[in-house]
């Protein structure tokens, strides 16, 4: 039977996609709903459809799966944040399994992989230790804050998020309460207008400290000081500052940051380790279990203080610290120079100086100084963004033959291609274990261990 546009099908919901929609299928015809939790039975209605499949929006649930909770933010459906609340957690965890497992067999062409059991959260809520909520206005005219639908620029208003910390609130109340009083207008992306472009919030975990940054177009912000007055009573308040961003674009942060009130900075920990963080530094934004991930780094890299280890895509230091409580040298690249600024600093922060930091591409630092300097490395540890590892930098990997290569990855299809790549010329996958970093949303992080293959 051939589907068109707009008709309205009756499935079964019996798989999960990559992006956490339900998979059905209606006399052969596959369809992906958003909303749609393994185990439903549900009417669609088709939004877009193909020869063999198509899209359709969730009308009505006629049988819950068992799978199915309620979430617990009245706006998980609307926002683009989060895709599984409504997905129970040890449900969640098992997708992320299959999707890791899916990609290593398919992508990677590996067999019978030697996975560990995932790591999941104790408590998969209130994790995230920083929020950005654009502020804007609704369709009365009224200020509003909270968060981007999905694949849009409409603000779905949410002041408490599900995944943030209650402190988020107290900011926005009386941030928006200022805005209120004072008739300070938000941004507008159509005419490039108003003030007020987003807040943002850092919070350290460990140490109870708390940032707010105001992203302004413009270089001041009307009634400075009883804003900070305001800010101020809130427990744990360290740092207020200003980011200058007058360009039209989308990119969140401006380059100029105007510290008002207090530090420029606020200190957190992972693990022993204490870390500086500024408005503009990197920091992973799940201390709880980014502490799991580098400590399943750590003990892949099974350091025993006379190791030489290069940390590729090392941000402001966070894993090359952690490696150098057990290596004898750890050397760290970043293309970012602010990044490896950070890296210094929390260096001389914790007293540790058997680490060097070099800021460039990792593909281009490592040949440059494997072939100019003769640097080896017993084991190199790479972290690389989405996209995944350049092929000169795996190629390099492969010259200086490292005994072990750890590699952490936020996206398992590139990470399953590198690893065909380094298991084709030489090295074999020894562990695989998946850390959920962002429980309710689709994505995994995953920590892999590489041997060399001994001849």
């Amino acid at each position: 039977m051939e589907y068109r546009k707009n008709d309205i099908v009756t499935l079964e919901i019996v798989d999960c996609g990559t992006d956490g929609e339900g998979i059905g299928k209606a006399d052969g015809f596959t369809v992906f709903v958003k909303d749609a939790v393994i185990g439903d039975t549900v009417t669609a209605k088709i939004m877009k459809a193909k020869k063999n499949y198509g899209y359709g929006r969730l009308m009505e649930i006629l049988k819950p799966s068992p799978y199915r909770v309620d979430p617990i933010c009245p706006s998980a459906r609307q926002c683009g944040g989060c895709q599984l609340q409504a997905v129970s957690y040890e449900e969640q965890k098992a997708f992320k399994e299959k999707k890791l497992r899916g990609h290593l067999e398919r992508i990677g062409g590996f067999k019978e992989l030697p996975m560990e059991p995932l790591i999941g959260m104790d408590e998969p809520y209130h994790y995230r230790n920083k929020a950005q909520f654009p502020v804007g206005r609704n369709k009365e005219g009224r200020i509003v804050t909270g968060f981007y639908a999905g694949r849009t620029h409409a603000i779905i208003e949410n002041r408490d998020c599900a995944l943030g910390i209650p402190q988020n609130k107290e900011v926005l109340d009386r941030v928006i309460a200022h805005m209120e009083k004072y008739n300070i207008a938000p941004y507008d992306e159509m005419t490039g207008k108003g003030l007020v472009r987003h807040i943002f919030v850092r919070y350290g975990f460990f140490t109870g400290e708390l940032m707010v940054c105001l992203i302004i177009n413009g270089q001041d912000f009307p009634h400075q000081k009883e804003l900070v007055e305001k800010l101020g009573e809130i427990p744990g308040m360290t740092s207020i500052s200003l980011n200058i961003n007058k360009k039209r674009n989308n990119v969140i942060l401006g380059d100029k940051v105007k510290t008002i009130w207090g530090k420029e900075y606020i200190t957190d920990k992972i693990g022993d380790i204490s870390y500086e963080i500024s408005p503009l530094s990197f920091f992973q934004v799940n201390p709880h279990q980014t502490w799991k991930l580098y400590s399943k780094a750590l003990e892949y890299a099974d350091l025993h203080g006379e190791e030489t280890v290069w940390d590729l895509y090392c941000g402001i230091g966070t894993i090359s610290l952690f490696l150098a409580q057990k290596a004898k040298f750890v050397r760290g690249v970043e293309i970012v120079p602010a990044a490896i600024e950070d890296a210094r600093r929390n260096a001389h922060l914790n007293e540790i100086d058997n680490v060097e930091f070099f800021v460039g591409k990792a593909e281009e630092v490592l040949p440059r100084e494997y072939e100019k300097n003769g640097v080896y490395a017993d084991v190199i540890v790479v972290d690389p963004p989405r996209k995944g590892c350049d092929e000169m930098l795996l190629k390099t990997i492969l010259k200086m033959q490292p005994k072990r290569v750890v590699y952490v990855s936020c996206d398992s299809a590139t990470l399953a291609r590198d690893l065909r790549f380094l298991c084709d010329n030489g090295y074999e996958l020894k562990k695989v274990c998946g850390v959920d970093q962002f429980p309710q949303t689709v994505h995994v992080e995953c920590v892999v261990l590489m041997s060399k293959v001994k001849e």
